[in-house]
């Protein structure tokens, strides 16, 4: 699946086994422009997890759920790899419940009852931090296949000047010209999509 079609996927994914509740965020989700789909409960939610692609977006858990709470279904994203950001809605104000799941990688704890601008904001701010992750993984990809596709003259010449030699001296090195370095130094730098020398040495270690 591509960049734009993860993004044109991206919804709030809402668990809450409170049919009013849930029926009143998809409308304020929906009037805001914002994907929505919401679940009865997280047995329902894990489902569609286990079967369906990745989630995109984020999750708005209750916490107050049956059978599973949502600290329960937030423990089976963590347990699956899922990396969306997670939203937990409490009305009971648990603050020890706020730090675990804070603990556990959850983005943010909103408390009942909450403003609807304030949700719908934090709920862009997780819909946005996902968004950069996915661009972020993305070209992360396209520079490990662009590197594994490079000629085994662009990799010697990357490698030195990723190490800070001068085109003299890998000119030298390669017993081939200036010029022949500085076209396979534009090469490298044009795939791997980096501007200088120290970039391509970060990339390199990055990856």
């Amino acid at each position: 699946m591509s960049l734009s079609q993860q993004t044109s996927d991206a919804a709030v994914h809402l668990v809450d086994d409170e049919a009013p509740v849930r029926a009143a965020l998809e409308f304020l989700f929906a009037t805001h422009g914002l994907a929505v789909h919401g679940y009865d409960g997280g047995t329902p939610f894990l489902q569609r997890l286990a079967s369906g692609p990745p989630l995109r977006g984020c999750v708005l858990l209750d916490v107050r759920m049956e059978p599973l709470s949502g600290l329960q279904v937030h423990d089976a994203l963590v347990a699956q790899g899922a990396d969306v950001p997670v939203i937990f809605l409490s009305g009971h104000g648990d603050i020890g419940m706020a730090v675990a799941a804070l603990k556990k990688g959850a983005f943010d704890f909103v408390e009942k009852p909450f403003g609807d601008a304030a949700l719908v904001e934090r709920v862009r701010e997780a819909m946005a931090l996902d968004a950069a992750r996915q661009a972020s993984l993305h070209t992360g990809n396209v520079r490990e296949s662009a590197l594994a596709g490079l000629t085994q003259r662009e990799r010697d010449v990357l490698h030195r000047v990723a190490a800070g030699k001068l085109n003299k001296v890998i000119a030298d090195e390669l017993a081939v010209s200036m010029r022949t370095v500085e076209v396979y130094r534009a090469r490298v730098y044009a795939k791997l999509q980096v501007r200088s020398a120290a970039e391509l040495a970060t990339l390199l270690a990055r990856l």
